[in-house]
Parts: C-alpha cells; sequence; structure tokens
C-alpha cells in the first residue's frame, strides 16, 4: 500500500457551523434537554450561533453534550443564572408598565399651568409721540415689540433683531437707540419717539422732505431709521458732541461729508442710498448739497 493510501482522507468542516468547538468529554449520543427530556437533534448547536453568537453557541453546545439544559448556564463576568437575569430584566419591564398604568389613572391630576400665568408681566408708561401709554408687557417684550404689536407703530422696522443694521432706530429721551436691544420694562417713564412722530403726510419733517427731495432711499425700508438717526446727528452737531473722526475734541466738530458718514454708519442701507441721504442731511443741516 502506497503512502498516498495509507494516509487518512480529510474531514471537511461542516459549512452550517461558524465556530469549530474543542472536542467535549461527554457523550453526544445520550444528550438529552432537562427541559423537555427529548434527544437534542444535531443541527442544534450549528444552528445556534447565527442567533446567540460564536461564545454563547458555544457554551450551549458543552451544555447540550453534557446533557445540561440552558438554564444552568452562567454569564462568565457576574456568575449569575442567564435565566436568572431574563426572569429579572421581564420583571423589571412589566414593573415599569404597571407604574405608568398607575399613573394615568390618578383621579383629578392637577391641570398644566397656562403660558400666561407663567409669564412674568409689568405695568409700563411711555410716552410715545406725545401721548402716554400704558402697557401691560412680558418682561422679555422689547421695546421694538412693544412699538409694533402692541401700540400698531409700524414704522419703525425690524431688520437683523440683532442691533447691526439700524432699520428699528428711535428716539429715547431725546437720542438715539436700537429698539431691538432693549426691554421696555427698562424705560418706564420715558419719552419715544419714532418716525410717525417726525412729521405727518401733511407736514412732513425737514428731514423727510430733503429724503425725498434727494432720492434719498429706495426700498425705503429702512428710511424710518436713516431719518430718526440723522435726527439725532444734527442734535448732536448742535450740542458740539465729538465723533470718532473729529479732528480736535475740544473744538465744535464741522459739518462734513466725512463727520456725517461717521455718525450714520450704524445705519444701512442695503439699496446703496448713502450719498444721497448724506446730501438730504447736509441741505437740511443748512448748508447746500
Amino acid at each position: 500500500m502506497d503512502a498516498a493510501s495509507r494516509s487518512s482522507p480529510a474531514t471537511p468542516s461542516s459549512p452550517s457551523s461558524p465556530t469549530s468547538l474543542s472536542p467535549s468529554p461527554f457523550p453526544t449520543p445520550a444528550a438529552t434537554d432537562t427541559a423537555s427530556g427529548l434527544p437534542l437533534a444535531a443541527s442544534s448547536c450549528a444552528t445556534a450561533a447565527p442567533c446567540l453568537g460564536d461564545a454563547l453557541a458555544a457554551d450551549v453546545c458543552r451544555a447540550h453534550e453534557a446533557g445540561l439544559g440552558t438554564d444552568s448556564l452562567q454569564d462568565p463576568l457576574t456568575g449569575v443564572r442567564r435565566r436568572t437575569m431574563l426572569i429579572a430584566g421581564s420583571a423589571c419591564a412589566a414593573g415599569s408598565g404597571f407604574a405608568l398604568e398607575a399613573q394615568a389613572q390618578v383621579p383629578n391630576p392637577r391641570p398644566p399651568a397656562s403660558q400666561e400665568a407663567l409669564m412674568a408681566t409689568s405695568q409700563v408708561t411711555l410716552t410715545v409721540n406725545g401721548q402716554s401709554q400704558t402697557l401691560s408687557l412680558d418682561n422679555r417684550t422689547s421695546l421694538l415689540d412693544a412699538l409694533r404689536e402692541h401700540l400698531r407703530l409700524t414704522g419703525t422696522k425690524k431688520g437683523c433683531d440683532h442691533g447691526q443694521c439700524g432699520a428699528c432706530t428711535v428716539l429715547l429721551d431725546g437720542r438715539r437707540i436700537n429698539s431691538c436691544l432693549t426691554l421696555a420694562v427698562l424705560h418706564d417713564g420715558a419719552q419715544v419717539t419714532t418716525i410717525e412722530g417726525l412729521g405727518t403726510p401733511e407736514k412732513l419733517h425737514p428731514l423727510q422732505a430733503a429724503f425725498i427731495k434727494h432720492d434719498g432711499y429706495q426700498c425705503g425700508y429702512c428710511t424710518p431709521g436713516q431719518i430718526c438717526s440723522a435726527t439725532a446727528v444734527l442734535d448732536e452737531l448742535k450740542a458740539g458732541m465729538p465723533s470718532h473722526v473729529s479732528a480736535d475734541l475740544n473744538v465744535r466738530p464741522l459739518l462734513s461729508a466725512e463727520e456725517l458718514r461717521e455718525r450714520m454708519s450704524g445705519n444701512i442701507c442695503r439699496c446703496g442710498a448713502y450719498s444721497n441721504i448724506i446730501d438730504a442731511i447736509t441741505e437740511v443741516a443748512g448748508r447746500p448739497a
């Protein structure tokens, strides 16, 4: 007999078993399941691996070969029987359901508080365009929203709502302010002048007439803030208040285009009518545009 015939044929591995298990000292033919008392199928080890994972499938197969049920398996880290863990987990899940049902059956639960009851409000009195106005406002209400939403003075515009565009400019006690950046409750008793208080369609403010004459606008959205800001600029120049570009802090600033551009720099015109705006302000200030 040649060497090829004397060699033992290779045993093909089972394609259905994903894990190669070490030989067990227990006889497999007599293995029975302790729960049912029935012999275990030969394919139980092969079908356990995809469902349970390789490590757990190996434990299950060894327990079957030893004639033991899977109830005897213990977690390798905690030492707790898997059946015990399953029972405890089921009890926890069932208990949480009972707690939810008991909570839902509480008689006459307290109704949730309304949104109005949760808001802190204050009485605010403002003199707006010469008229006294008393409002009950949420403490978080901005001066801009108080004017637009509560007093319906919609000439003051909400642009960026971050104090960057100047469309919301109004006069507060004679000084210009971005009304979107301040709370109305902070100015109880103050005097506020909006674009509606500067002039009327029948009798325009000089700046309003100059803006029309020099085309100081296109879409007109920023124009109320521009005119309110320009009104304060003229008052600042008359009072001798310097700006960042003033050459001498001890000398009354000159009415120059550079001075006006600096003082109006907080009001953005996306239509680009800046040169016409400067011409309108210059004319009202008493110098030819």
